[in-house]
């Protein structure tokens, strides 16, 4: 009986023969270790030096290498720009949404709730929350999508839609909109 006639017939015969192959492959492969030398993981060690007690502290050496920068601090911003397309039509618009506030786009609603993005002077990493609410044929809201959109990778959270598709450019800290105080307060 072959290997593969072993195998189709599954069960017990199918592990043991996993098993009694991992065994072999692990003692092949093992080679003997010396205790004192270091592993493939570890560094060598250095010995070690010897420091007077009686001697002053040592002063900072100038090759030493600084402590790694920080990581650039997230912008956040108050407007995130998006783009939406209607697959009917074949029009593709973008429009700004003020964090917070619910804009309509054909069936859709979306509501930005952060947007973050990276100073000019780093690599572009632009992402905002976004909840996504369809309003359905009998009038009733249905959220669709909650969750982090990336505005340089654009498919990867975007919303497909049957008729729309929702997916975010940027984010800005102006708009050419009246923010939403200012719209109400006309």
């Amino acid at each position: 009986m072959s290997i593969f006639s072993r195998i189709s017939m599954g069960g017990l015969t199918t592990a043991a023969a996993f098993v009694a192959c991992a065994i072999a492959a692990a003692q092949t492969l093992e080679a003997p270790v010396d205790p004192g030398a270091p592993t493939e993981f570890e560094a060598p060690m250095e010995p070690e030096a010897q420091v007077d007690p009686a001697a002053p502290p040592l002063e900072p050496d100038a090759t030493v290498a600084p402590a790694a920068p920080a990581a650039p601090q997230r912008i956040t911003n108050p407007v995130a720009e998006f783009a939406g397309i209607d697959k009917i039509t074949g029009r593709i618009i973008t429009f700004d949404v003020y964090i917070d506030e619910t804009v309509q786009f054909g069936a859709l609603q979306v509501t930005p709730r952060i947007c973050y993005s990276q100073p000019q002077t780093e690599e572009p990493k632009t992402d905002s929350f976004v909840e996504v609410d369809e309003i359905t044929l009998d009038r009733k809201i249905r959220r669709i999508f909650t969750g982090w959109m990336f505005a340089e990778s654009p498919g990867l959270n975007a919303v497909e839609h049957a008729v729309y598709d929702v997916w975010l450019k940027g984010c800005k800290q102006k708009s050419e909109v009246p923010a939403p105080d200012a719209a109400k307060t006309n």
